[in-house]
Formats: structure tokens, sequence, C-alpha cells
């Protein structure tokens, strides 16, 4: 596989906007969901926040390739309005988040789609994350109707979130077509990662046989897929949580790339899983997977 180094800003730099965001501004923010299901699925990614420089760009560059919109909402410290963050919707309902980092670093580029992963109780998660030898950014913050959530990395310094929803998280459902489809944590050591997550999440390691004879590795809980970890496809990446799309056209999407301002990476090619898929990094640098799946 043919990919940049730079398909995902640097973990550090999302870590401090994320930082700055989650410990100096009191934040609200309204739950992920409406649906009050009181449920936690530990370990399921149940939300994702785009760190953005240009703002406006990512609306067209998104908007244009998944017809989303946007709602934001101010950010404030007492009275002093300190950034913005904006709800990200598709077909009406809220699938992800979007954070200006312009007014909270100006000196370096954010740009990242960091996943959010779900657990019933994070003060043990975090303690868990500790024991395991990950770090912890920013202990518990509660954010208004979101829940609490708290900002880590695993021990190879793979970048994610840990949320607990006040009202539950969003019931399991298919993902639809121009939705978050899947999560893939790629990284160095893979067995490391696994042994990592998997004392985190209590997750089940599954495997099933791939089209080119290859084993796909992946975790589980509940009986439904969660995530994966696969091998960095380029020496020298930092790891990172990659996250995909669900789309039904990839030439189509592709095609709009360049002329709202993003690239692609990986042209559309055959997924030994099933499907096909194309890696494309927006206007600002940050690096996504666009993946066809009917199963």
């Amino acid at each position: 596989m043919s990919i940049k180094k730079h398909i995902l800003a640097s973990g550090l730099a999302a870590l401090l906007l994320l930082l700055s965001s989650c410990s100096s501004l009191q934040i609200s923010l309204p739950a992920i969901s409406q649906e009050n299901t009181g449920r936690h699925y530990n370990g399921r990614v149940i939300w994702h926040d785009l760190l953005a420089r240009d703002t406006e760009a990512a609306k067209k560059f998104y908007g244009g390739l998944f017809g989303w919109e946007f709602k934001e909402i101010g950010l404030y410290q007492g009275d002093k309005h300190a950034g913005s963050y904006s709800l990200i919707l598709h077909e009406g309902r809220a699938i992800a988040g979007m954070v200006d980092t312009t007014q909270l670093r100006k000196d370096v580029n954010l740009a990242q789609w960091v996943s959010v992963f779900s657990t019933a109780n994070i003060t043990a998660a975090v303690s868990q994350l500790k024991a395991g030898g990950g770090v912890v950014y920013t202990e518990p913050t509660t954010v208004g109707e979101r829940g609490e959530i708290a900002v880590v990395a695993d021990t190879q310094g793979g970048l994610f979130a840990l949320l607990q929803t006040s009202q539950g998280d969003p019931a399991e459902q298919k993902a639809p077509v121009g939705a978050f489809l899947w999560d893939e944590l790629w990284t160095a050591d893979t067995e490391k990662a696994k042994s990592f997550y998997q004392a985190l999440f209590g997750y089940d390691a599954e495997n099933t046989r791939l089209e080119n004879g290859e084993t796909y590795h992946y975790f589980a809980s509940e009986g439904q897929p969660r995530a994966a970890v696969q091998s960095n496809p380029l020496q020298g990446l930092a790891p990172t949580w990659v996250s995909f799309i669900r789309v039904e056209d990839p030439a189509a999407i592709v095609a709009k790339v360049a002329a709202l301002g993003g690239e692609v990476l990986l042209d559309v090619q055959q997924n030994p899983i099933g499907g096909q898929l194309a890696i494309i990094r927006d206007p600002d640098g940050a690096g996504f997977v666009i993946q066809t799946w009917d199963q």
C-alpha cells in the first residue's frame, strides 16, 4: 500500500488540542444520542471527533462527499467565547463532531479524526489503562449531557478517547451509507496492542479468513465486531486509529476529492475482507478510509 507519512497529524498535536478543550474550558455538549437507552457497550466506538483548522473547507469537503451538515455550538470559559464545536449531521442524525482548533493552537496544524470508545465505568477504565501502561492526558471530565470523557493513549502512543455517556449509548445498528463503518488501529507491535485493548475493554479475539488466504484479526464484544488492530502500512507511521466511512460508489467519491480540496492517497482497490476501499486526506490533512460494505 502506498501511503504518505502525513496521512494523519501527529497524536501530540491532537493531544494538545483536546487537553486545552477538555481541561481549561467549561464545556457543555449535548448527548450523542436522543435515545435514552441506559446501556453502555464497552469497547464500542460510539463517536468520532474531527480536529480541523479550516472549518469552512471541512464543511465544503465533507458536505460535498457525503452530504453531511454542520450545526455549530459555541464553547465558553465564563462569558468569553473560546472556540467552537460543531455537530456533524448525516440525514438529520448527529454522527460526529468537529473542533475548530484555530483558537486553541495556532503554531501547529491540528488535523485528525479521533475515535471515541464507550465505557460503562470510566474511572475503572482509566485505572485499567494506567495499569496496562497507557497514558492519561485528561482525567475523566464531565462535558454536560454527553457524559464523562477522558483523552488517553495506548502503550505505543495511539491516541483515542473514552466516553461514559450519561444517558446510554446509541442502539446497535448497521452503519448507513455516509456514516462511520469501522475503526482500525495501525500500529507497530500488533500483539502488544491486542493485549492492551483486550485487557482494557474485555474484548473477545475473533478472526476471519480473507479472500487472499490471509487471516483478519479483530475484536468483538456481546457478539458484535468492534474494531481491529493492523500492522502499520508504512514504516515510521505513528500509531493511529483510522476511521472508515461507508459508501456505495467509491469511484464517484474519489472523483470529487481534488475539486473539494482533498487528496486521494490510495485509489480504489479491492479490500481482501470484502468490498472496495480508498484512502483520502481532507483539506487540512486528516486521513480516513472509504469502504463499501454489503455484508
